[in-house]
């Protein structure tokens, strides 16, 4: 585990009111481990612009102000540069743009995100994909059930 500097701070009373709440609408939580998270996102949505942090299925995760999560951003990008190994950087930017309805320059956000925190984003396509690979698994027993 690793060691946490303690750094005592102040809030301004509608703050801590406001940080009270979002401990309370997420049980778990304590004063202190939402702190840690709300500032850490802010921090990182300093860092790129473009970012945002939403919840989910899966909890909190990055994504496009505009669009969506980075993660599903990465895997397209991942996609394309599988299936067209010798594109350009500049084409394959615009072909997944063309393919998800993404601009290019918030693929170009998104793919900056995942070079920060490749660990975050790359947990989310991991399991993204084994949710997807359990849906298909089950959808597969049903007919196989079901067409007898």
């Amino acid at each position: 585990m690793s060691k946490r500097a303690a750094t005592p701070v102040r809030f301004d009373t509608a703050v801590a009111e406001r940080l009270s709440s979002f401990v309370a609408a997420n049980p778990g939580m304590s004063l202190s481990s939402a702190a840690n998270r709300l500032v850490d996102e802010a921090l990182r949505m300093s860092e790129h612009p473009g970012i945002v942090f939403r919840p989910g299925p899966t909890g909190r995760r990055a994504g496009l102000v505009a669009g969506p999560d980075v993660w599903e951003v990465v895997r397209a990008v991942r996609s394309a540069r599988a299936h067209e190994p010798d594109m350009t950087e500049d084409s394959l930017l615009t072909l997944v743009a063309g393919n998800t309805g993404v601009p290019v320059r918030l693929i170009r956000v998104a793919v900056r995100y995942w070079a920060s925190y490749p660990g975050d984003i790359d947990a989310e396509i991991s399991a993204a994909s084994a949710a997807e690979e359990a849906a298909e698994d089950t959808w597969r027993r049903e007919r196989e059930l079901l067409a007898g």
